[in-house]
């Protein structure tokens, strides 16, 4: 494996906020010798410090899911190859033995996974899976073990706790079954949480709780939150720094308030189109990102989103755009585009 040296400066970055994460030029193939090669994520760069939130955004098939995979440590030993680098309080994580990277999951690092049901055993009670993960990485035992699930099922706000315990995954709603993840994830206190569409399938009440809970938890323990997710509406409440990715590479990074009021790679401007708005006129019919992502051209070749572009040019088809600091905006932000949307700067200036 290999190590970048890339900068990984988020725009925004407070002085003397030394990063807990920082991802440098990850790669990810999967292939085989009787397969074709394929690219899940093409040197992604970004870091978050601690009480950071940092989204990853983007279509289904970008390469979030891979990325928060590949950091963890739990993708495929086998078909599978990792290459770049990923830092850990200055540890190098993709070095590490599968041991020792088991050691630091659930006890510093842990993952909120996308789907509730089919990431909890259907057959083992919810309180002794929340248990064994304080028996594994805090050694505690017994009934000191089940009452820390209780105060962390009651903490998440599951209600009757207690009885909860006893319960199967079957037998919880989709909310409280993302809730009782949750408290897995947050039985040892992590100081890194990764977050993969936490809210997908939940209704909007629901949705808004669970975010209202990651982001107490943040503020309070200033633990630090990567947010996977494709909802922009999910990113406005909760990210401070967001990383728009397009055919596993970052397209747009910025912060979050004025990468909305001020989106300038095209496919970031379709996306915030395509989703309805309180502010805009009753009757507005939503612009959606035209084609699918299967729609693109290899990066070495020109830029991915070209086939899907509004503003592309021969040069997009021919020449492999940058991701580099944006001079058409007043805030500091990184772009990888050769004909970006209007920005907020006149030529005075810039």
């Amino acid at each position: 494996m290999t190590t970048a040296t890339t900068s990984t400066t988020q725009p925004g970055r407070r002085s003397g906020r030394e990063p807990l994460l920082a991802v440098e030029d990850l790669r990810v193939t999967f292939g085989s010798r009787t397969s074709r090669t394929v690219t899940a994520v093409d040197g992604v760069s970004f870091d978050v410090a601690p009480g950071e939130t940092v989204g990853l955004v983007g279509e289904s098939g970008c390469g979030k899911s891979v990325t928060s995979l590949a950091v963890m440590g739990l993708l495929p030993a086998r078909g599978a190859q990792v290459a770049g680098s990923v830092r850990f309080d200055g540890e190098e994580l993709l070095t590490l033995s599968p041991q020792r990277m088991a050691e630091k999951r659930g006890a510093e690092m842990a993952m909120i996974f996308q789907d509730p049901l089919s990431s909890l055993n259907p057959v083992v009670p919810i309180g002794v899976q929340v248990t064994e993960v304080l028996e594994r990485h805090r050694g505690m035992k017994g009934g000191a073990a089940r009452k820390r699930a209780t105060y962390l099922l009651e903490r998440v706000g599951i209600p009757d706790p207690t009885r909860r315990l006893s319960d199967y995954a079957h037998q919880l709603s989709g909310g409280m079954r993302q809730r009782a993840l949750i408290a897995m994830a947050l039985a040892c206190e992590p100081r890194l949480l990764i977050a993969d569409e936490p809210t997908t399938a939940l209704d909007v009440t629901i949705q808004a709780q669970i975010l209202a809970l990651l982001n107490e938890l943040v503020s309070e323990s200033g633990t630090a939150l990567v947010m996977i997710t494709h909802d922009l509406g999910v990113v406005a409440g909760l990210c401070s720094t967001v990383n728009v990715l397009y055919a596993g590479r970052v397209v747009e990074r910025a912060d979050r308030h004025p990468l909305f009021a001020t989106p300038r790679h095209p496919y970031t401007g379709g996306l915030l189109a395509s989703i309805p708005r309180l502010d805009e006129e009753r009757g507005r019919r939503l612009v959606p990102v035209p084609g699918s992502v299967a729609d693109n051209i290899p990066w070495e070749e020109g830029c991915a989103f070209a086939p899907r572009c509004p503003n592309a040019g021969d040069r997009c088809e021919a020449e492999t755009p940058a991701l580099v600091p944006d001079r058409g905006v007043r805030d500091p932000r990184l772009l990888r585009c050769h004909y970006p949307l209007a920005g907020d700067r006149t030529e005075e200036d810039a």
